[in-house]
């Protein structure tokens, strides 16, 4: 099955104020000085309501554009900031950055993001949501400033990427067995990945894996892709991958949420089901959607904002594991640490991005 892969355009938006929010569906543009430059954020709600902050992937992946998606019932209960990071969507569109990127500039740039939001909304705190690298600086906001997070909900997470990685083309390898081009290609990745190659035979069996393929066309165009990505991105996310959560990080001081697709081989879910069983938290829960794969912040868009909105905004907390008896075919129970009945949809084909 082929599948038409989009890489996003970026646009150059227009300076918003606050005073011009309303409970809308039309997002509002507006930058924010940080870490040096002007970085654009897009606010979609209202301003009485509690801001939630989306930390996209990548890294450097904008979800702006992709926003309506799987916000468009939290802007009726948040107001919904979204932030294109560092050279990366509307901010790169702007200005690029004078900076080497580094992990910890990027991590600093969420800090500050977070008390200027904090501040233009006058709330002593906020939700924030990471999604795949996103995570990465989200996990350091949970460990190092618990106090300015009513919750930190992480979609799809980084725990120990590199061990994620192996595992990956170690799958690969073996589904592949029989396929010459593929074995070729796969033994020359390494890990952490070297260059913008070993990042493209992985990601390339990947979505084959997955039943997608890149239409002969678009192969160049996405290795170009890639080149430009990786002379940006690849020393900070070689960074983040030699990160293992499981060493570094086993309590934060704020509720956490994990949301993970049990088809994802990219943040392996059995890693990130592994690390949320050990993590000490006041209170946490995992949503594990069996037919749902790296892309679950959009795959499952829908039962993930009622959740967002019913069970996080509503604080709810960890329950033990029980036993319930469940309607035939439409609902089925995954419980860890507590119980979640959870709508059982149709798989979405959804290449979020090559990066995600």
């Amino acid at each position: 099955m082929s599948k038409q892969l989009s890489i996003v355009c970026f646009f150059l938006l227009l300076h918003c104020c606050v005073k011009s929010f309303a409970q809308q569906a039309t997002p509002v543009y507006d930058t924010l000085k940080i870490g040096g430059i002007r970085q654009v954020v897009s606010y979609t709600g209202s301003p009485e309501r509690p801001v939630l902050l989306f930390l996209h992937g990548g890294p450097g992946s904008s979800r702006m554009r992709q926003a309506e998606l799987f916000t468009s019932e939290l802007s009726k209960h948040f107001m919904v900031v979204q932030w294109d990071q560092r050279d990366a969507g509307r901010t790169l569109a702007l200005n690029k950055s004078p900076l080497p990127i580094t992990l910890e500039r990027m991590e600093e740039d969420t800090y500050e993001v977070v008390l200027a939001l904090l501040k233009k909304f006058n709330k002593p705190k906020l939700y924030l949501a990471g999604e795949s690298w996103g995570t990465v600086p989200g996990f350091k906001m949970a460990a190092s400033y618990p106090e300015l997070l009513y919750a930190y909900l992480a979609f799809s997470p980084v725990i120990n990427q590199e061990e994620s990685e192996r595992m990956l083309i170690d799958t690969l390898k073996a589904a592949t067995r029989t396929d010459k081009i593929a074995q070729g290609e796969l033994h020359k990745v390494k890990i952490p990945f070297e260059n913008a190659e070993q990042v493209f035979y992985s990601r390339k069996w990947m979505f084959h894996h997955d039943g997608l393929t890149f239409k002969e066309g678009e192969i160049k165009e996405v290795k170009k892709y890639l080149e430009d990505w990786a002379a940006v991105w690849l020393p900070t996310w070689n960074a983040a991958m030699r990160r293992n959560l499981f060493q570094t990080l086993p309590e934060v001081k704020c509720p956490v949420y994990f949301f993970i697709g049990q088809k994802d081989l990219q943040t392996n879910h059995g890693i990130a089901t592994a690390y949320y069983e050990q993590l000490k938290a006041p209170a946490k829960r995992l949503y594990a959607f069996p037919d749902a794969g790296h892309s679950v912040l959009v795959e499952k868009a829908d039962e993930v904002q009622k959740i967002i909105i019913e069970e996080v905004q509503g604080g709810a907390r960890a329950l033990p594991i029980t036993c319930i008896p469940l309607p035939e075919e439409h609902f089925m129970l995954i419980a860890y640490e507590r119980q979640i009945i959870l709508p059982v949809g149709n798989r979405l084909p959804v290449i979020a991005g090559l990066l995600q």
